[in-house]
């Protein structure tokens, strides 16, 4: 199917690895420039060469989302380099696991406010455009209890911030949703780590996947690119679960 990407510019934070990485070069198989950051230079410049083989124009940035000003500067970098910006996709988590200050901060101000900043800068550039669309990355722990306080508060932020925004939006034509993902199991991702080094909570968590199995960062990636194209332009407000059945709840 034909999504009706090619030619347009999107940005994904965090797009070295897992989601994001996946999320990049699905993007460009569809014909779209984009723009990633990552704090690593190894996986990002190996990112990049990526993308760039697929024949797309690629804006590549070290980035600490969590710091305003180096958030600030890789999205107007991008902006500059791709010519103006028609989607956004806010990936990056701080895993705030621990129910301290640390863990609360680094949710706070990565997986929270990065996005609220993120989408502050880049509404105006979509507006002039005509319109566009906003995708957050929320998770299922941000729906039901169970998972660390900090994560999972912020995750639901993230929905509740999503859902205002794409009304506050909608007359811009400007689209804003949210994907929660389940347990997804890529390469240097969290559950290859819980695999290796816990495998009683590895196992455990599988057991409640109906299907059987963690789900793919492409998977995810297909579903997001989805949501931001041109095929789902009555789609927003919607918080869709990519997770197999893992979340039991109605709602």
């Amino acid at each position: 199917m034909d999504l009706g990407l090619a030619g347009k510019n999107a940005i994904i934070t965090g797009a070295s690895r897992g989601i994001g990485r996946a999320t990049a070069l699905e993007f460009a198989a569809e014909g779209a420039n984009v723009a990633i950051c990552a704090r690593g230079h190894e996986a990002l410049d190996n990112t990049r060469s990526e993308l760039e083989a697929k024949g797309v124009n690629v804006h590549a940035a070290i980035c600490d989302v969590s710091d305003p000003g180096s958030l600030k500067s890789f999205l107007n970098g991008a902006n500059d380099a791709l010519g103006g910006i028609d989607i956004l996709v806010n990936n990056p988590s701080g895993f705030g696991l621990t129910d301290d200050e640390a863990g609360w901060e680094a949710s706070l101000n990565v997986d929270l406010m990065a996005t609220v900043r993120a989408s502050w800068q880049v509404v105006p550039w979509m507006a002039a455009r005509g319109g566009g669309a906003i995708v957050h990355i929320s998770s299922i722990a941000g729906l039901e209890s169970g998972s660390p306080p900090a994560y999972s508060t912020v995750k639901a932020g993230l929905i509740a911030h999503a859902k205002t925004l794409a009304a506050q939006l909608a007359s811009q034509r400007i689209r804003v949703n949210t994907i929660a993902p389940g347990s997804i199991e890529f390469p240097g991702g969290f559950w290859e780590m819980i695999k290796a080094e816990n495998r009683e909570m590895y196992d455990a968590t599988l057991a409640t996947i109906p299907f059987g199995r963690m789900g793919t960062a492409q998977e995810v990636a297909t579903t997001i690119v989805f949501i931001a194209s041109p095929k789902a332009s009555w789609v927003s407000g919607a918080t869709l679960l990519v997770d197999a059945v893992q979340h039991k709840g109605i709602f």
